[in-house]
């Protein structure tokens, strides 16, 4: 499918006023002025963060009855679960809360829901569970909004319940001690881009401020925050959040943590992934520890992830980290199978990519992958997908969105079908009906020819910048750097480069070419090592490009080298 190129046109006069104020190169000028980042102050605090301009947990909605009820439950040690997601969101904010219960010598217990057995979030057999444990205050991370029928189970046992969450409420919010969401409508804290980690991480902070203030810290060493922020980190890039503002401050040194090596889940997880932790990046969390993270829950049970990565031995970690490989490959197996099937049914039916919509289900598949499934092909065919497994009465799935197109809107429009759903604009999880399926692929078509025009459903590409092949150099590499991390609302760099010659090539692994590139017009000039992967055809190779789209990265394995990645030729 044609890629529909378009580009960056940031204001010229403002992008060289903002090089010559900062001191730094027109293309990391143009590109903060793209990103609204248009004077010296906001570029400082953007390429510079520091905490001091962290905003103030407490701006959260019941964060104040959230830790003083908290503070009440460690003095009288009363008994305490953490009620998590099994998403890398989520077991990195159990793994979060539970470090620092324990830290308090809290009486703190965590409990992780099995994916098809019990689905997603706090459901009235989990308040069972907690009373058969004597539990007396609930603590949900990264799920609990939609709850409602949980959370009066509770209240009847004289259980406490305390949500937070990051997802999008519903007309009605749980009726909880305290709901601390930012996505709430009365939630004034502008921290609508928190993850569920970081929504525990504010409780953290919260609640270590209010501790102080009851002179708690004077029986117990007062916690280092950043010692939680490799988990900030992992969960915050893992969830495609906005990698803005607080964000962006506390994923930078999420990963210099990281780069300590402290962690002994952590660091056993990056040798499994052949990472030096020294080295990790945004790109490491994202395809190598996220997947592998995920898949416990997708083929098995999230539990082995808090348990890894609340581990304080490195031999123990070594052995958890070794099975999470193990998983990981036998998700990637089983979701290869599933896409390869549904690329046949396609090849032999065009029309179920009618009406810019995928949606399909089959009993056959393993509903735990089907969101992975779901993103591949909806980038492959750019149009949302949804894929859903069904038994005799009930199926469920994911869904996943691309471009601008807001599929959990979709949802909320045919809410009456659903038995229940959640997520976000990109990405949701779904159950229904078996005999509600053709209703809902009708009324899902009917709000995307409502809302969206043909324009939305194109694949299209911003690039950042035209450079010529003397500008792709190691100190560009290095200043594009100091951009990351990279994600939503902070997007890695896209250029342009044109009138390029191939002066040596080889393929790697059968499906990638490593090239060495040169000016088609300058025949001795700058050259540049570039890769290409997955190309589709290893035989007619071509030895020159009109122009190509890539990106600019720093060559981990040649210290002080640049290299691009080919993204469109």
């Amino acid at each position: 499918m044609e890629t529909k190129l378009t580009y960056a046109q940031p204001d010229p006069d403002g992008v060289e006023k903002l090089s010559r104020e900062i001191d730094c190169h027109l293309v990391i000028a143009s590109l903060l002025y793209g990103r609204g980042i248009q004077t010296p102050g906001a570029a400082h605090f953007f390429l510079n963060p520091t905490f001091e301009q962290l905003k103030d947990p407490f701006s959260l909605m019941d964060m104040d009855k959230a830790v003083e009820r908290i503070h009440t439950a460690v003095f009288n040690k009363e008994k305490i679960l953490i009620f998590g997601d099994f998403d890398a969101d989520g077991v990195t904010a159990t793994s979060l809360l539970y470090d620092f219960f324990t830290h308090l010598d809290a009486d703190v217990t965590w409990y992780i829901p099995h994916r098809i057995k019990e689905g997603y979030s706090l459901h009235p057999p989990h308040i069972d569970m907690a009373v058969q444990l004597s539990v007396d205050l609930i603590i949900t991370v990264d799920c609990g909004v939609g709850s409602i029928e949980a959370v009066k189970t509770a209240r009847d046992e004289d259980i406490d319940v305390i949500i937070t969450d990051h997802h999008e409420p519903g007309n009605f919010l749980p009726q909880a001690l305290a709901v601390i969401n930012p996505k709430r409508g009365d939630c004034s804290s502008g921290l609508d881009y928190l993850a569920g980690v970081g929504v525990a991480f504010y409780l953290v902070m919260a609640l270590r401020k209010y501790f102080r203030d009851k002179d708690v810290w004077k029986e117990i060493e007062e916690p280092n925050l950043l010692r939680y922020l490799d988990l900030f980190a992992i969960g915050t890039i893992g969830d495609m959040v906005p990698l803005i503002d607080d964000n962006r401050v506390l994923c930078m040194a999420g990963l210099k943590q990281m780069q300590l090596g402290k962690r002994p889940g952590i660091l056993s997880l990056s040798r499994v992934c052949r990472i030096d932790p020294k080295h990790m990046d945004s790109d490491d969390i994202s395809y190598k520890l996220v997947p592998r993270i995920n898949a416990a829950g997708r083929i098995s049970h999230a539990r082995i992830c808090v348990s890894h990565l609340t581990a304080v031995n490195q031999y123990e970690a070594q052995t958890t980290a070794t099975l999470l490989d193990e998983l990981n490959l036998k998700r990637q197996q089983i979701e290869r199978e599933i896409v390869l099937n549904i690329e046949h049914r396609i090849a032999r039916d065009p029309s179920l990519l009618d009406n810019h919509l995928l949606l399909l289900c089959d009993s056959r598949w393993n509903p735990s992958v089907l969101g992975i499934a779901a993103s591949r092909l909806s980038r492959k065919y750019v149009c949302p997908v949804v894929l859903l497994s069904h038994s005799e009465e009930m199926a469920m799935g994911s869904c996943r969105s691309i471009n601008t197109i807001n599929i959990h809107k979709a949802l909320v429009e045919n809410g009456h079908l659903l038995e229940r759903f959640g997520g976000h604009t990109m990405a949701a999880g779904l159950t229904l009906k078996r005999e509600n399926l053709e209703k809902l692929k009708s009324g899902i078509t009917r709000y995307l020819q409502n809302q969206y025009n043909e324009d939305d459903f194109l694949k299209t590409l911003t690039i950042d910048a035209q450079l010529d092949i003397e500008d792709i150099t190691f100190d560009l590499a290095q200043a594009i750097n100091g951009l990351r991390p990279f994600g939503m609302a902070n997007p890695e760099p896209v250029f342009l480069c044109k009138r390029l010659r191939v002066i040596s090539s080889v393929i790697i692994g059968n499906l990638h070419r490593k090239m060495t590139l040169q000016s088609a017009d300058t025949p001795s000039g700058h050259c540049v090592e570039a890769f290409h992967f997955n190309i589709g055809d290893t035989k007619n190779l071509p030895e020159y490009y009109a122009q190509i789209v890539f990106k600019l990265k720093i060559n981990k394995f040649k210290p002080g080298t640049a290299q691009i990645i080919i993204e469109e030729v």
